[in-house]
């Protein structure tokens, strides 16, 4: 499998990609902000349509248009009501635009569909290096801002009391997640980010509760899935984006499958005693 170079950048590609996703995912989903993620993915595939139609590399179209969304979220809400509008105002302007795009992008359906589902397997050495690039300075943005984004996440009001300020931290973080949705969907589409995105960080808080495990598990459950995705569909010959959804979905299941037992139980039990 190893031997064509067409698989090498796709597992290089992939790794780094999981690598990223599996890390800013972790923090997206204790914000309870799988929805931005979600969002800016849509938003992306907007931008990378427009890229085409001007002639830029869709990559490129595809950051900055989440860059820009990421970061117009961030400042339109910092709570969590405001937030929510503000991803839906977001994510149907963009929608709109996108439809106007579609308009004049049906010429390239090839793509539009590439852009929508994803293709690891046609990733080039270029664009690897770029998602390195890229992947390299959303760890290190992350890294620097992860003890205040922790402390704004888990208790905004003691933390904005202190001096910190959710609205800035709040844009930081989405503009670190544009970059990462952007990643990610050279990998599985702007449709299936969840699968990298959500998914393994769900699956690791499911299984434990500290910050540093939780991320790390995080990240090895992305890496796992992405990994034996393309392993699968260089054997059968599928999708590589749909053995990665389905990889992750059945690694969430397995997650909270003993929780939802236990929970069961619970519930025999009071009502046996009711």
């Amino acid at each position: 499998m190893l031997e064509y170079d067409f698989m090498r950048h796709a597992f290089a590609a992939a790794t780094v990609v999981a690598i990223v996703s599996g890390a800013v995912g972790y923090f997206l989903v204790l914000r309870g902000q799988s929805f931005a993620g979600h969002a800016l993915a849509h938003v992306g595939f907007t931008g990378a349509t427009g890229a085409y139609l001007v002639g830029i590399p869709p990559l490129w179209g595809l950051v900055l248009m989440t860059l820009a969304a990421g970061i117009g979220m961030g400042f339109m809400g910092e709570h969590m009501g405001q937030r929510d509008v503000a991803i839906g105002l977001v994510l149907a302007l963009a929608l709109g635009f996108g439809l106007l795009f579609l308009h004049f992008f049906t010429a390239f359906a090839t793509q539009a569909t590439s852009l929508l589902f994803g293709n690891v397997l046609a990733v080039e050495r270029g664009a690897f290096w770029t998602l390195l690039g890229l992947g390299l300075a959303s760890l290190a943005a992350l890294a620097v801002i992860s003890r205040p984004l922790l402390f704004a996440s888990l208790q905004p009001e003691l933390a904005e009391a202190k001096g910190v300020s959710l609205r800035l931290y709040s844009v930081l973080f989405l503009a670190i997640v544009a970059i990462a949705t952007a990643e990610c969907a050279q990998i599985v589409g702007v449709l299936l980010v969840f699968a990298l995105m959500v998914g393994p960080a769900a699956a690791a808080q499911q299984l434990t509760s500290g910050v540093g495990k939780g991320v790390l598990l995080s990240v090895t459950f992305s890496l796992a899935e992405a990994w034996l995705g393309i392993a699968l569909a260089f054997y059968t010959d599928w999708p590589p984006s749909f053995w990665i959804t389905a990889l992750s979905a059945t690694v969430y299941l397995l997650a909270v499958s003993p929780r939802l037992s236990l929970e069961r139980g619970s519930l025999r039990r009071n009502h046996r005693q009711a």
